[in-house]
């Protein structure tokens, strides 16, 4: 992974000395929280229903065993002994003291962390697949790229007062596990036609109030090209994003508003104008950076042989490894999704001990998934026997990755002052009511949000849930059909809404409506509900 080096030293504890001075005047009156408002959000701190919130960067999902110990220690120290990992692989402590806010940042950059531009209308913390460099289905490892997006992004002076947040997305394997087609920028690193590696540009992506899947800009990018076409939609979009309404002032209804041609067209004219300035990529710099990523030194071994007596732990291997691109390893998530759980949190002394996992036996990476989740990237298949049994031993050896209890959620109305409604508790129910029978359903992902933000991907859920105010009480919609992979496509609402308890019995029916009516057990439920149509399930949810 990227390491620091003097200037990044230097400058983030520059701008820890500076957010320090921020707080002591805010705690002494002589700002006021208006005031204040714009200087913590570019530090990642937001406030929250209850307390002030923490968004602490993960730059493309990678920590060091070192960087989540710091975690750990943070959350126990200063928090209330956990933290929440988030849809866009970053962590929140949701409970700090103003007061101790520096004293956390300066602790992070201690281990090379910080919490800069994980809040505001600048770039925000760039994604990629959580299984990059370790599965070989990619061409390449997408991540020297996304850490070069990032050193360029960083408090860049044109793209810090951007019209709205701006998120971009970066994936190089076919199975499209980074969502690139809901981001404001997706980015698919692929073999072009003339051997060379580049891109494949998304643009326009972007759930909440008015969701859009992103558009194909550009096929075939070449990789020297990247920032110079990126720089070129930022400045497109920066010149003519709206400002008047914080509603319309995301890309997506910028391109959505004079069509993708148009669009296209002024990014290709102001493409051609700089490209062959100091944007172009040097081999040289990519070299540098890439070779921040290579690869650990594997064993070099047969794959090896498992005979697993323990049927809970062969069923962990079916549902929690992936298959590694070096013989005798594996990729292993953990789930922090135990059943009834809440999603994405994670307690210090688990921290703790993943961090000891990924020291001993992952050569020392951890990855933040987007579900929420997360991965041992390099793990030998002669030691998952005992990274199941630790696993099991702090209650996160669930086999259930990518099921019907592997939700998504916001923390909603128990910690965000956004939202209309709470999704913890309703994430838990359902969790508990479906667990039962998950293996038999099979693939099925559920997301949950409690605003129209969709900070739960909701839209792209094959069962969404959004939840809603109506009359002063809590209310859930009910979508169906979404996907956020490469298969990408935006859910429908089934119709009216439900209460708490209906929203979970609404669920269950929707599962057995798809058991019931699916062509045999290996048709998925968005396979079958793109054969069936809605009607069915509405039917199911509505019938007198």
């Amino acid at each position: 992974m990227y390491r620091y080096d003097e200037f990044d030293a230097e400058f983030v504890r520059q701008r820890v000395a500076q957010f320090r001075d921020q707080v002591q005047r805010r705690l002494r009156g002589e700002l006021t929280e208006d005031e204040f408002k714009p200087l913590r959000l570019k530090n990642g701190v937001y406030l929250q229903l209850h307390a002030y919130m923490l968004r602490i960067a993960i730059p493309y999902g990678t920590l060091s065993a070192r960087q989540l110990r710091k975690l750990a220690h943070l959350a126990r120290a200063y928090d209330r002994g956990f933290g929440h990992f988030t849809t866009r692989q970053n962590l929140q402590f949701n409970w700090p003291k103003l007061s101790d806010i520096p004293d956390i940042l300066e602790e992070l950059a201690e281990v090379e962390m910080h919490a800069i531009q994980t809040s505001g209308n600048n770039v925000r913390n760039v994604t990629a697949d959580h299984f990059a460099g370790a599965t070989a289905e990619e061409v390449a490892d997408p991540r020297p790229y996304a850490e070069i997006i990032r050193q360029w992004s960083s408090l860049h002076p044109e793209f810090s007062f951007l019209p709205r947040k701006f998120k971009i997305g970066i994936t190089a394997a076919p199975h499209d596990r980074s969502a690139i087609k809901t981001h404001d920028i997706g980015l698919h690193l692929k073999r072009l036609a003339d051997g060379g590696l580049g891109f494949a540009v998304w643009v326009g992506g972007g759930q909440g109030r008015t969701p859009y899947l992103a558009q194909l800009i550009r096929d075939e990018l070449p990789e020297a090209d990247l920032i110079s076409y990126i720089d070129a939609i930022l400045r497109v979009y920066n010149l003519n994003g709206r400002r008047d309404n914080i509603h319309k002032a995301r890309i997506k209804i910028l391109l959505n508003a004079i069509g993708l041609a148009a669009f296209r067209r002024q990014v290709e004219e102001e493409f051609a104008r700089i490209r062959h300035g100091a944007l172009a990529l040097p081999e040289a710099e990519l070299a540098r950076i890439a070779a921040y990523f290579a690869p650990p030194p594997f064993e070099r071994r047969a794959a090896a042989i498992l005979h697993p007596a323990d049927q809970t732990f062969a069923r962990w291997l079916r549902r929690n490894t992936h298959a590694h691109k070096q013989p005798g390893y594996a990729i292993v998530t953990i789930s922090l999704k135990p059943v009834g759980g809440i999603p994405g949190d994670a307690s210090a002394e688990q921290m703790d001990a993943i961090a000891d996992l990924a020291r001993n036996f992952s050569c020392d990476e951890v990855r933040v998934s987007h579900e929420q989740n997360l991965v041992l990237p390099h793990v030998r298949q002669t030691d998952l026997w005992t990274v199941y049994q630790t696993l099991a031993s702090i209650g996160l050896a669930e086999a259930n990755a990518g099921l019907a209890t592997d939700i998504i959620a916001c923390p909603g109305l128990d910690y965000c002052g956004l939202a209309n409604a709470r999704s913890i508790p309703i994430a838990q129910r359902i969790s508990e009511r479906l667990a039962p029978r998950q293996d038999e359903v099979g693939d099925l992902k559920i997301k949950i949000s409690g605003c129209i933000n969709a900070c739960g991907h909701h839209h792209v859920g094959h069962i969404g849930i959004l939840g809603v105010e109506k009359r002063g009480e809590e209310h859930y919609q009910l979508l169906l059909g979404g996907s956020g992979a490469e298969d990408a496509a935006l859910a429908s609402i089934t119709g009216p809404g439900f209460g708490p308890d209906g929203i979970v019995d609404a669920v269950e029916k929707v599962v057995d409506t798809y058991l019931r009516l699916r062509d045999g057990p290996d048709e998925a439920f968005l396979v079958a509900y793109r054969r069936l149509g809605a009607e069915p399930f509405k039917e199911a949810l509505y019938a007198a």
